[in-house]
């Protein structure tokens, strides 16, 4: 039986449009850093072709002998590079914002976190499937006792990724897609909401701890504040009122763009958001950027393939007999679908900005070549389930 080949080529539309994008809304940034008007597109190009050969290599593997082994080697070899990243000499490493986050490779930076997100979900999957399941006669101790070896690996995990690399982002991504996985693997809700409870906890003790997180905050608070506010009585609004000098810079524009960009847009290369008003659009604010040129026709368009994808991932899942294929299948789609989410809600001044690239569609190797890997993973794993 062969992989999902619709799965095979939507992947490589969105892969397409990240190109096109990655062209048209680096023009003011290819000027303000001195490089030539083709320098993203190439390396887009590069890597798009790359994750295509990569998705297509891993979709002939045999599921039976690779899936557990690339799963399992992701998780810990990616591990391992993410504990060792802020011991490494400067010339190995990139470092923002104080954050070690890329590795340098042939002169290219990639992240290890894109990769260990692929591995920690077949772990999690893997593990879950001999580990949990019924529940009716442990009770919620016995669940909690159960499930403390991998509480363990998410803590651990979570501070390498929020305190030591200073990405809560990712943090958001991985727990919510964990704690999803958790209900599909057979766990009861009242364990869920245990779990979900700590988690938030732990959310905000992550926060908190951050001054420049904290001032995010107060930055999308400062624009959704008025709207909100109108529900509570006036005494208590203001006390919630944040100062208005928090000036939120990026939202504001990237909510700018979105209503410039009207039903049809601008144009191809007719936005003018992308130059200079919206830093680096064709990165984390890429859907601003294509709402701008493309208009809610050209994002629905997106969306559509979007979704469709992941309809063919979620579908895998359900026609697999293998309780290890499913949970990571379904794990995949749920990462694919949170990161979208967290990046479309940052744009739109819906939540907090946390610096979630889209999956395939911004540009950056590591996030495109993470996601080729784990769709791969999923067309490889297609092969043992009867799909239409």
């Amino acid at each position: 039986m062969g992989a999902d080949r619709k799965l095979f080529t939507l992947a490589c539309a969105l892969i397409g449009i990240s190109i096109v994008l990655s062209y048209t809304l680096s023009a003011y940034t290819t000027i303000l850093f001195g490089v030539s008007e083709f320098h993203f597109v190439v390396r887009q190009l590069a890597f798009g072709i790359l994750s295509i050969f990569i998705i297509w290599g891993l979709s002939l593997l045999n599921p039976n002998i690779w899936l557990k082994r690339i799963g399992l080697t992701l998780f810990i070899v990616s591990a391992i590079l993410m504990i060792a990243m802020p011991f490494l000499p400067s010339f190995l490493v990139t470092a923002v914002g104080g954050a070690k986050r890329w590795i340098k490779l042939f002169g290219f930076s990639l992240a290890p976190v894109e990769f260990f997100k692929v591995g920690f979900i077949y772990f999690l999957a893997w593990s879950f499937s001999r580990k949990l399941g019924h529940h009716d006669d442990i009770g919620l101790f016995g669940e909690l006792k159960r499930f403390a070896p991998y509480a363990l690996v998410f803590i651990g995990a979570m501070f390498i990724i929020a305190f030591v690399q200073n990405d809560l982002g990712q943090v958001v991504v991985l727990g919510s897609t964990m704690l999803f996985m958790l209900i599909f693997a057979g766990s009861s809700f009242r364990f869920f909401f245990s779990i979900l409870s700590v988690v938030v906890m732990f959310f905000f003790f992550f926060i908190f701890t951050a001054e420049h997180r904290i001032l995010r905050i107060k930055s999308w608070w400062a624009l959704a504040q008025n709207s909100v506010l109108d529900l509570f009585p006036a005494a208590v609004a203001e006390q919630l009122r944040v100062p208005t000098e928090v000036e939120p810079y990026q939202i504001g524009h990237s909510l700018n763009a979105i209503h410039n960009g009207g039903i049809f847009g601008v144009g191809l290369g007719g936005g003018t958001f992308k130059l200079g008003f919206l830093s680096e659009v064709h990165t984390d604010f890429v859907i601003a950027g294509l709402a701008e040129e493309f208009g809610f026709v050209g994002v629905t368009f997106v969306v559509f393939i979007f979704m469709w994808m992941l309809q063919r991932i979620f579908k895998v899942a359900n026609r697999t007999k293998n309780t290890s294929v499913y949970l990571f299948s379904l794990g995949v789609g749920l990462m694919l679908s949170f990161s979208f989410l967290v990046n479309a809600y940052g744009i739109s001044g819906i939540t907090p900005i946390k610096g979630i690239s889209v999956p395939f569609l911004s540009y950056g190797g590591s996030a495109m070549l993470g996601a080729a890997v784990a769709v791969g993973m999923v067309l490889m794993a297609s092969k043992k389930a009867k799909l239409d």
